[in-house]
């Protein structure tokens, strides 16, 4: 079988690795890297062992002609970089959020289905062997019946108006950044439709949320993201039921999980000692997507993505 080519666009620390990730993959190689800045794209080039770098994203598209494309930029390019791929019938595997509003998504994914050409959001997370396994205890209903998912990611993110986190230019905001870890792993573990959904922000003078508060209704199921840019908080997932919990650290790049019975005894305690690099999971689901010939991922479909950014709409409606 032939190397399945991968092209990054941008040329920072995610990136790297991303191309980390693709080595460890038997059959799969990073051809090529872009950037707006030749001297970043070479020096990038050089540090991962690729063949060629650009200055230009359509150049790089054009003369490479790869079977994907990485778009590990900053939030505010995604949308016009994913459309440019899809010009050139180039599948997309894009770093979340993917995008910044509904009609960006709602475009791309009409687009995609049009040209029957496959685009993925870079949910790593939902890959990863303790959110998996913790899912599967929930399905096996090592918890009985499922009531209440508490997820919080926070951490001081540094304040500076010009950098990716506060400038509303390169898409900041905890929304982009954070919340969509909280939104796409809690309605992965719920596993059913919304009922309805509440949401409330704290807006930085910048222009970008610091904080946001999301409760959801399932049926029988209540759940609350808490994230934030302004306060270090206890980072965790807990999904309680009427026989135990199951708790989460660091749900965004768990590691670990644990099962408790109702009587608050750990049960279980899975450590992920396998992983070396998370990006692998999600690089091979995208490769066997677009071999396979289909449009999305069963695991992150265009609807998670675009229920997502729906989400975004609710929230910078709040804003001041």
């Amino acid at each position: 079988m032939t190397n399945f080519r991968f092209a990054v666009m941008g040329a920072g620390n995610i990136a790297n690795k991303f191309c980390d990730a693709v080595n460890r993959i038997a059959d799969c190689e990073v051809a090529a890297v872009a950037s707006k800045s030749m001297e970043r794209a070479q020096a990038f080039a050089r540090k991962n062992g690729l063949k060629a770098a650009y200055d230009s994203y359509e150049k790089m598209l054009i003369e490479e002609k790869p079977d994907c494309v990485y778009i590990a930029v900053t939030t505010d390019a995604h949308y016009a970089l994913t459309m440019l791929c899809l010009e050139h019938k180039v599948p997309v595997l894009c770093e979340k959020a993917m995008f910044v509003n509904s009609a960006q998504a709602e475009t791309v994914f009409e687009k995609a289905r049009q040209e029957k050409i496959f685009v993925m959001e870079a949910m790593w997370s939902r890959f990863l062997p303790a959110i998996k396994m913790a899912k599967q205890w929930m399905d096996e209903g090592k918890i009985g019946t499922p009531s209440f998912i508490d997820t919080a990611i926070g951490f001081l993110a540094p304040v500076d108006k010009d950098n990716r986190y506060y400038s509303p230019k390169l898409g900041g905001g905890a929304a982009f950044d954070i919340t969509v870890y909280a939104y796409e792993l809690t309605t992965y573990m719920a596993g059913r439709s919304i009922e309805n959904m509440q949401v409330s922000a704290v807006w930085s003078d910048t222009g970008v949320d610091l904080s946001d508060q999301v409760t959801i209704c399932y049926p029988g199921l209540m759940a609350s993201l808490r994230t934030s840019f302004a306060a270090a908080l206890h980072e965790r997932m807990a999904i309680y039921g009427s026989e135990g919990k199951i708790v989460i650290p660091h749900p965004h790049f768990a590691e670990e999980a644990f099962l408790y019975n109702k009587d608050n005894e750990l049960v279980m305690h899975f450590q992920d000692t396998v992983t070396e690099n998370g990006f692998l999971y999600e690089i091979e689901e995208a490769v066997n997507c677009i071999r396979d010939g289909r449009i999305e991922s069963p695991v992150v479909p265009h609807s998670l993505t675009l229920d997502c950014a729906r989400l975004f709409d609710r929230i910078n409606s709040t804003r001041p």
